[in-house]
């Protein structure tokens, strides 16, 4: 049996940063353990093939909900790293913070200290911005991001359409204005995706006091009076090369780590709370139809789950300017070659290169909807390639009121959990995304597009009323794989907090949660930005440091 003072469950993006955070000093034994394995290989390190892991069961969970009343009974697909970085290594590459707005939103949800004021010192810590630093942003960090070269002339009409139609025009959506449209931030160094695993936890490996054991499954966090004292686990892989699914079975040994401090769970927003459940932490109810003992009554474990929903808006293109005309086979071969030669040309980049963040109605209190352009027209799987030139948005809305929950299906380990979103259940969600269908018809039909604009092809142009755009919704609507809050933050008082402020989970000692499972609300964009900085924030809390001052920049 192996000690280590701390325990982390997961190599995602909060399980690196703590790692590393965690183990640097060399005062402290550190351990990570990760379900998936390597994360060595193009399809990872290449920003433009994200759409290849992403699908893949080597490096990920293939999660689908259950079916979605308001979609036509359809499972959402809800992928989620299992590989090292998590979900960083197979996500769209995409650095997006959120509005200044969600995080005072946090504090008032029972989240002290968790204002933007508290928060933006973590994300310039966390941030090596390639363009350079300033009262918004950080450029001594270790998670690289940078601009693309918006060198399609479509990214550039993209922008001007938006202001044609009234809207703003912002330098940095990450900076002092983020509402607006302008360039879009990557996680991108040198050509090569930066995870946090590049980020964070590889430079950290060299450390004497850090272990990682990857191809293991957590089977239970070990309990002894409230108080988390090590962790179970099976290890192994399949014959194909997969990560084992079953690690519970065919006769693999269950073994045990011990931790002297702290076991902290970094599985994400759907595995932390199934970890916690088949711990029997969690709502009585829910562990005792399985036959799980409870260890912790916690109803808030796994309630609370949000996430963004988003449809593809499609144009076909009259000039043949699209990345359309690199999608042959040959075409590919060369990005390939001059990627893993040079790590330059479209291969570097994710294509996501232009965005804008919108308001839905005037009654919106902050921007409400989000935009990722794409000078192609395609699925964000890479399965719905269109047979023709096309450009389109990723368009969706940021705060949906719909909640949903995540619990365990049967107390196998090995058995995926039940994930319901109950997306689009709140009549609010459908006002907003019709607006998101009229709003960027809008954008589209200025003149900056009138050299480009061919036909509409989804939605098309018949789609016009309520009813009409309420039909082609509840069939084209996805996930923009953002689940979180299924184990929120919250204050004592709160019932269905799960964690406190410190990330610690309320009535226990020894374990906190530390990932986007503890957002009290969704932020408004991507989620990898601030996981990372939770994590940074936290980690100050797990070694009891003082928290780095809070920063004026953000009440200019």
């Amino acid at each position: 049996m192996q000690e280590f003072d701390y325990i982390i469950i997961g190599a995602g993006s909060a399980g690196c940063v703590l790692a590393d955070r965690l183990s640097e000093s060399g005062e402290h034994t550190v351990c990570v353990i990760e379900h998936g394995g390597s994360d060595q290989s193009i399809f990872i390190q290449m920003p433009s093939a994200l759409s290849i892991p992403l699908n893949l069961a080597k490096y990920t969970y293939l999660y689908q909900s259950e079916p979605e009343p308001e979609l036509n009974g359809r499972r959402i697909t809800c992928p989620r790293g299992k590989v090292l970085g998590g979900s960083s290594s197979i996500n769209g590459l995409v650095y997006i913070r959120g509005n200044p707005a969600d995080f005072d939103g946090w504090e008032a949800l029972g989240a002290k200290n968790w204002s933007y004021t508290d928060v933006l010192p973590y994300f310039k810590r966390a941030e090596n911005r390639h363009s350079g630093g300033n009262a918004w942003r950080g450029d001594q960090g270790k998670l690289a991001t940078r601009y693309g070269e918006l060198k399609n002339p479509l990214y550039h009409a993209f922008i001007a359409a938006a202001q044609q139609a009234g809207y703003q025009a912002t330098d940095d959506v990450n900076g002092a204005q983020q509402e607006g449209f302008g360039r879009m931030d990557m996680t991108v160094k040198d050509g090569v995706r930066w995870s946090a695993a590049n980020a964070y936890l590889r430079p950290a490996l060299r450390r004497h006091n850090l272990a990682v054991k990857t191809l293991c499954q957590v089977t239970r966090i070990l309990v002894e009076n409230k108080r988390a004292v090590g962790v179970e686990f099976t290890q192994g892989a399949a014959r194909d090369g997969s990560f084992k699914p079953d690690a519970g079975k065919n006769g693999a040994a269950k073994m045990t780590l011990r931790a002297r401090r702290e076991v902290i769970l970094s599985a994400g927003s759907i595995n932390s709370p199934k970890i916690l459940q088949l711990s029997g932490i969690g709502a009585p109810e829910a562990l005792q139809q399985h036959g799980i003992a409870v260890v912790h009554d916690l109803p808030g474990v796994g309630e609370n789950l949000q996430d963004h929903l988003e449809y593809y808006h499609q144009i076909a293109c009259t000039q043949p300017i699209t990345l359309y005309r690199h999608m042959s086979l040959l075409a590919r071969a060369w990005i390939g070659l001059n990627w893993l030669l040079f790590k330059r040309g479209l291969g570097a980049t994710n294509h996501f290169e232009s965005c804008g963040f919108i308001r839905a109605s005037a009654a919106s209190p902050y921007p409400d909807i989000q935009y990722h352009f794409l000078p192609l027209a395609v699925t964000y799987d890479g399965k719905g390639l269109a047979s023709e030139h096309g450009f389109q948005v990723h368009v969706g809305t940021m705060r949906s009121q719909s909640r949903g929950h995540v619990r365990l299906a049967d107390a196998d380990p090995a058995t995926p959990p039940k994930i319901t979103f109950n997306y689009m259940s709140h009549p609010k969600d459908w006002q907003e995304m019709r607006a998101c269908v009229r709003l960027t018809r809008e954008i589209f039909a200025q003149a900056a597009f009138d050299p480009y604009r061919g036909r509409a092809l989804n939605p098309t142009a018949d789609i016009t009323s309520d009813a009409a755009i309420d039909a082609f919704l509840r069939q084209k609507l996805e996930s923009a794989y953002h689940p979180s809050c299924s184990c929120k933050m919250g204050a004592a008082t709160d019932k269905m907090a799960v964690v406190g402020p410190d990330g610690r989970v309320w009535g226990m000692q020894g374990l906190r949660v530390i990932d986007s499972s503890i957002m009290p609300a969704i932020t408004t964009g991507n989620l990898n930005a601030p996981t990372i900085m939770l994590a940074e924030k936290l980690a100050d809390a797990v070694l009891g440091k003082s928290p780095l001052p809070r920063d004026a920049a953000a009440a200019c």
